[in-house]
């Protein structure tokens, strides 16, 4: 049986290898590759080819100290700032959500509702990090995408994650970003064949705003400091004074809101709204046409 001496944590502070970093890991392997990946700026692979290679004592403390943020709660995505979301690498920062992969459900959904429109207007609502407005844009190339945020702080970073990655040259044009409330945020009256949003819906007394990532994440981007279900009414009773005729309106909202959502665009005159599941069979988006 092979006998490896055991790891010193005191030795590690100024010299060890990255497999040795990795072995005295106090946090999950898969985390812990991405995290020295990421300081030493190498490829996951490297991890392997050159895990023998005694590290510099700054790039170890750098190590560590993301370790430690971690290991206090804070979520990757902020620690590494990127999360990878519809097969693009966005920037992410405090001041937005966190892309989920449940989200790309809206996406897939508001890319079926415009596959035979060309050029179509789009809408994204509480765009945050871009992602919902950015994934859009770069599997339409021909779509010219409005996205507001109230938050300047978020609006600053989906320009920037627009900028890197989407060509300057794209058909649509690049995308409008405005500052405001909702549809408060459009300067001009116009009409679009696509509203989307992802917006706060979960209740206020919800214990999970306690739990987790979203103990980390901007509270105004996750709820509505009510019962979950003020944004989503808001955005679907005046949505028909913004969509062209038979223009669709999809949400994203929580596992136990899709019955109210579908009521309420029944309510304001949307026909063929449906819910669909996302891969945890969760009804998670809710849409329809305007009539």
């Amino acid at each position: 049986m092979h006998w490896e001496k055991p790891i010193n944590p005191a030795q590690l502070a100024t010299t060890a290898t990255a497999a040795q970093l990795l072995r005295a890991a106090p946090i999950t392997a898969m985390e812990a590759r991405i995290l020295l990946a990421h300081v030493l700026g190498w490829q996951r692979t490297e991890l392997i080819t050159r895990a023998d290679e005694i590290l510099p004592a700054s790039q170890i403390a750098a190590f560590q100290a993301l370790e430690k943020r971690r290991l206090a709660g804070e979520p990757m995505a902020q620690i590494i700032e990127q999360r990878e979301f519809f097969g693009l690498t966005f920037r992410i920062t405090p001041a937005v959500l966190i892309p989920r992969p449940e989200t790309e459900l809206l996406v897939e959904l508001a890319l079926a509702s415009i596959a035979s429109i060309e050029a179509p207007q789009v809408l994204d609502l509480g765009t945050g990090s871009g992602a919902i407005a950015i994934a859009i844009a770069h599997q339409r190339p021909d779509a010219q995408i409005t996205a507001t945020d109230q938050a300047h702080a978020a609006l600053a970073l989906a320009k920037w994650n627009a900028h890197h990655l989407l060509p300057a040259d794209r058909p649509g044009g690049p995308l409008n970003f405005a500052a405001g409330d909702w549809y408060h945020a459009l300067a001009t009256p116009k009409r679009f064949n696509l509203i989307v949003s992802n917006p706060p819906y979960i209740a206020a007394h919800d214990p999970h705003l306690t739990q987790g990532d979203l103990r980390f994440e901007p509270r105004h981007a996750l709820t509505d400091q009510a019962d979950g279900l003020s944004a989503l009414h808001t955005i679907i009773a005046q949505a028909s004074a913004w969509l062209l005729d038979s223009g669709a309106l999809w949400l994203e909202h929580g596992y136990n809101q899709a019955a109210a959502t579908r009521a309420q665009l029944i309510a304001h005159g949307f026909s063929k709204v449906r819910s669909e599941r996302d891969l945890a069979h969760i009804e998670r988006v809710s849409g329809g046409l305007k009539s």
